[in-house]
């Protein structure tokens, strides 16, 4: 069911961050020769109406609707929501009971006039699940990293080095003073619809921004002290999986992880309304 994948050969890259501008503490380094491929990957992450054809199809219900909550981004609620529990050490993040992939803010809230944008509100095992019912897997971290670069080498966006070539938004993620004030110059404040944005020169969209997207591998600060260099798959176990690529809120005051080889992770059963997933196929 996994259709109009890109296809890409068998290739070498080189992997992390030799720039000097990124988290030593999130493991870019070192920079490493890595194989990986032949494999093909969906030009665009997994829609709220793809996600549907899925729940449909299946009766999967997914963490967050097991839970009966999720996290929630606090400057897209109304005014006059009731307060409800922050994280501390970000309170911009608000747990929202009723927050699902359908009711991406709460209960007020539907994706009935999102069908294009990206689902989100799905944890990892939401999205092998998925995976696995349309004929797919997550890639690795290592396959998401090369698919991400569009074929550049060491450069920290899909097309270049510059996070805005002549004044023109590239990707989706904050604008102004974080978090109290976007002004949105990018076209948006949430989520945007997929194939928004200029693809990158494999033919992907929005590897940027956006969403985060879930990668298979588990996560640890040292895999690539440990990893081999042909087709690493990351650590054999671990307590986060590996998430990649940024998301509509990242900004360079507090989180400059929107670009291709930066790295973040989180449980594998949690949820928030910034991360989704896109699919490859072994070639």
């Amino acid at each position: 069911m996994v259709a109009d994948l890109i296809d890409l050969p068998q290739a070498e890259f080189r992997m992390g961050n030799g720039r000097g501008d990124g988290y030593p503490d999130d493991g870019e380094l070192p920079v490493r020769n890595v194989t990986v491929g032949p494999f093909a990957i969906s030009p665009t992450v997994v829609t709220n109406a793809e996600f549907a054809a899925f729940v449909d199809a299946t009766g999967w219900q997914t963490d967050a609707e097991r839970y009966g909550w999720s996290f929630v981004f606090g400057g897209l609620l109304p005014d006059e929501f009731p307060d409800t529990r922050g994280v501390q050490a970000a309170p911009w993040w608000r747990q929202v009971y009723e927050a699902d992939w359908r009711r991406p803010e709460g209960p007020h809230s539907s994706v009935d006039d999102r069908p294009d944008h990206p689902v989100v509100h799905v944890s990892w095992s939401d999205a092998v699940a998925y995976g696995e019912w349309a004929g797919g897997r997550l890639p690795t971290e290592s396959e998401w990293e090369y698919a991400a670069r569009g074929g550049l080498d060491q450069q920290p966006f899909p097309w270049g080095d510059e996070l805005e070539p002549d004044g023109e938004h590239r990707m989706n993620v904050w604008q102004g003073e974080f978090p109290s004030a976007n002004t949105e110059a990018d076209g948006w404040l949430g989520t945007a619809p997929v194939r928004s944005f200029p693809p990158n020169g494999h033919g992907l969209y929005e590897v940027t921004g956006n969403v985060w997207e879930w990668c298979a591998d588990w996560y640890a600060p040292d895999s690539y002290q440990k990893d081999t260099a042909d087709h690493p798959s990351g650590p054999t176990a671990g307590e986060r999986k590996i998430m990649r690529g940024g998301s509509y809120l990242c900004h360079a005051s507090y989180c400059r992880r929107y670009r291709v080889d930066a790295r973040s992770s989180s449980e594998p059963d949690s949820t928030a309304g910034n991360v989704g997933f896109r699919l490859v196929r072994d070639g």
